[in-house]
């Protein structure tokens, strides 16, 4: 399930990053598009929170350290910069690099053991990352020109 899951979330990040794209060139640009984006997840999110019938304590709030509130900052980045890059380089490669960037950077969170438990690089880790690589130069292909 959990496999599945990850797969169906992963096919939809390119389709967001295509209709976003679609919604900047239809009104007022890549950052209106990725503002639009995140104002309708917020309010998904929202609904689907008070559905969970949460419990909220505002000391919890507090407790919270200032850095665990940066991921929406990363968030923002990441989806404004797909709204802005897909036109110019299409879904598979944006998403290949996205993907490539992601595994080095999960590769170097896991040995170091940012925020949570270490695990270091290994050969086995090192060869998925190799082929991962090498599919997405197939993909990306930077040897080429750009067509049209």
């Amino acid at each position: 399930m959990s496999l599945g899951l990850a797969v169906f979330i992963g096919m939809l990040l390119p389709l967001q990053a295509l209709i976003n794209a679609a919604l900047g060139r239809q009104t007022f640009g890549p950052l209106f598009a990725a503002l639009a984006s995140f104002a309708v997840g917020t309010l998904v999110l929202l609904l689907w929170w008070w559905a969970a019938k949460p419990v909220f304590e505002v000391a919890a709030l507090v407790r919270v350290p200032w850095w665990a509130w940066t991921g929406g900052v990363i968030g923002a980045v990441y989806v404004a910069a797909a709204t802005l890059l897909i036109p110019r380089m299409g879904a598979a490669p944006l998403i290949c690099l996205v993907v490539f960037g992601q595994l080095i950077g999960s590769l170097l969170l896991d040995h170091f053991g940012v925020l949570h438990a270490r695990q270091p690089i290994d050969g086995m880790r090192m060869l998925g990352a190799a082929l991962v690589v090498v599919g997405a130069l197939l993909v990306v292909r930077p040897w080429q020109s750009p067509a049209g």
